[in-house]
């Protein structure tokens, strides 16, 4: 059930309804309901894998108590191994097993020796799997940290760990956070309501028109890349960024949207990061419940940069390396992460990495300055070079992608596979990134204009532009699903 269709709408006004009128009075049996309505959710992609959440769900949960409960640290220890060991080995058996295979068989090939029977299995990747399995991860983590007390109400601990707005592509939440609300008695607030049906539908903009209708371009030049020229490839790098944005960030504000229904508040996933001046700056725009998780389990335990420069600058390898093949089982990924580490690198030892931790471009002005708007460039033409192994459908596939850009520069123009024409695509990208600009100050606020003429004639824009750019015929599923 996707979020940018018909069925997912007819089934969130029914949860909606009976969770504020019929059960508005009960918390236990609101969760019930949004337990339900959660694996309802899930399981018509594939009920089979409702085990493997319940399982998890009931791992943690148990876990979660006995590192609470022991006294030895050594015991609290072995428990979250056990949660870690779990959970892993869950992401990695679905995920990576046939990965690691082929990557084993082609280095025996490299020595000489060839296996005939490589033992991969028709493994089927269970949707959301990387990111359940991290949130409930964090709730056994920060119990351990002692962040954390476990909750007692396996209901509410099952709904964090299910609830069915963010529960296939993130926000990846702590349960300081979601399952405190879970826990709580939520109200009904009438602006909460507004707030989060205006989040709803510039998600449900950003996917459709943005991208889902560069889609096809991006597919078109990534699959003939051997026959465009080298500005048409530059094209299909920067209309790439701009699909996965708008169909991840997308997401990530109709499930903040939808959670806030239910008078839940998620954490924002993205603020704008195209608007960067500096890679650092984009790593705290960028998918920001997981550079967070990194930076929160992995990143500090390890000693984060107290440490000399030489660790880390190790602490920052192991962390984008792992957040790329976190991604997916693909050496693209991890050349994807590799490469983000070789941009961050020289951020963190020249003392930059915090610079712009706070603030937006532009911030008390009207326009950047020259120096903001070249930082900008700068910082996008990297995130741009990137997404070439992000999309790629092999290492080699990548690098041939990058010698016919950098190896014999040649402009082209670029026609559309359609007959579309190129221009609309241009100017809607360009009016695109201006409103973002405009916006920029609260990613949580799409439609900020005081004054009412002007708000709605930009919510008519954006309704017009779902309904020309809808097509019912075209599965476009979001892009983070098979992650």
């Amino acid at each position: 059930m996707l979020f940018n269709s018909l069925e997912f709408f007819v089934f969130l006004i029914v949860v909606y309804l009976l969770h504020w009128i019929i059960l508005r009075k009960s918390l236990k049996f609101q969760n019930i309901l949004l337990l339900l309505a959660s694996y309802f959710f899930y399981g018509l992609w594939d009920w089979r894998f409702l085990s493997l959440i319940l399982l998890s769900t009931i791992v943690d949960y148990y876990v979660g108590i006995q590192i609470f409960s022991s006294s030895k640290a050594s015991v609290k220890k072995a428990w979250l191994l056990v949660s870690v060991i779990f959970n892993i080995g869950l992401l990695g058996f679905f995920k990576y097993y046939n990965f690691f295979i082929d990557s084993w068989v082609d280095l025996v090939a490299m020595l000489g020796y060839n296996i005939t029977n490589t033992w991969t299995l028709k493994v089927i990747l269970p949707v959301g799997i990387s990111f359940y399995t991290f949130q409930t991860m964090s709730y056994s983590l920060d119990i351990y940290y002692k962040k954390l007390k476990p909750t007692i109400h396996f209901l509410s601990f099952a709904t964090f760990v299910s609830f069915f707005p963010q529960l296939v592509a993130g926000p990846i939440e702590r349960a300081s956070n979601l399952l405190s609300q879970i826990d709580s008695k939520r109200d009904f607030n009438y602006k909460q309501q507004v707030d989060g049906i205006k989040l709803i539908v510039w998600g449900l903009f950003k996917k459709v028109v943005i991208a889902d209708a560069v889609a096809p371009i991006v597919d078109d030049i990534f699959s003939n890349y051997q026959n465009y020229s080298s500005s048409t490839l530059v094209l299909g790098a920067i209309f790439f960024g701009f699909q996965i944005y708008g169909d991840f960030s997308g997401y990530s504000d109709i499930a903040i949207g939808t959670a806030k229904l239910f008078g839940v508040e998620l954490m924002s996933n993205f603020k704008f990061p195209f608007f960067s001046r500096n890679i650092a700056e984009f790593w705290r725009r960028w998918h920001i419940s997981l550079s967070s998780w990194f930076q929160a389990y992995v990143y500090i335990p390890l000693g984060g940069s107290r440490q000399s420069k030489v660790i880390t600058i190790r602490n920052v390898l192991i962390v984008f390396l792992i957040s790329g093949f976190w991604h997916g089982a693909n050496w693209t990924f991890v050349v994807w992460g590799l490469l983000h580490a070789l941009f961050f690198i020289p951020v963190l030892l020249l003392g930059k990495n915090n610079t712009y931790k706070t603030g937006i471009i532009a911030q008390n002005t009207l326009l950047p300055s020259v120096k903001e708007l070249l930082k900008v460039c700068y910082v996008f033409s990297l995130v741009t070079l990137s997404w070439v192994f992000f999309r790629a459908e092999s290492i080699k596939d990548a690098f041939g992608y990058l010698y016919r850009i950098f190896g014999n520069f040649s402009f082209e123009a670029y026609l559309h596979p359609s007959g579309y024409r190129m221009i609309d695509y241009y100017v809607l990208i360009l009016v695109f990134v201006l409103y973002e600009y405009v916006i920029r100050k609260n990613e949580r606020a799409p439609f900020q204009f005081k004054n009412k003429f002007l708000r709605f004639f930009v919510y008519a824009v954006v309704v017009f532009a779902m309904l020309l750019f809808y097509d019912s015929g075209v599965d476009r599923s979001f892009i983070y699903f098979q992650f």
